[in-house]
């Protein structure tokens, strides 16, 4: 093998294992996003929150 193509081998498996460490670490970081509640849910739950009476109180006083 000559001295070019055992620097290209040599740089290829360098780079391989760049990659391979980055999609690891990427990985590891993020969920799936198939483990959280849908956005609209997440919405409802934490802004949407509805009001302990279930009618409104002015409504009733205006008859």
């Amino acid at each position: 093998m000559s001295k070019s193509k055992k620097i290209f081998l040599a740089f290829a498996i360098v780079f391989l294992a760049l990659l391979l460490y980055a999609s690891y670490d990427i990985s590891r970081r993020t969920t799936f996003p198939g483990s959280k509640p849908q956005l609209k849910e997440r919405i409802q739950d934490r802004f949407l929150k509805r009001d302990s009476l279930p009618q409104d109180s002015l409504k009733a006083t205006q008859r």
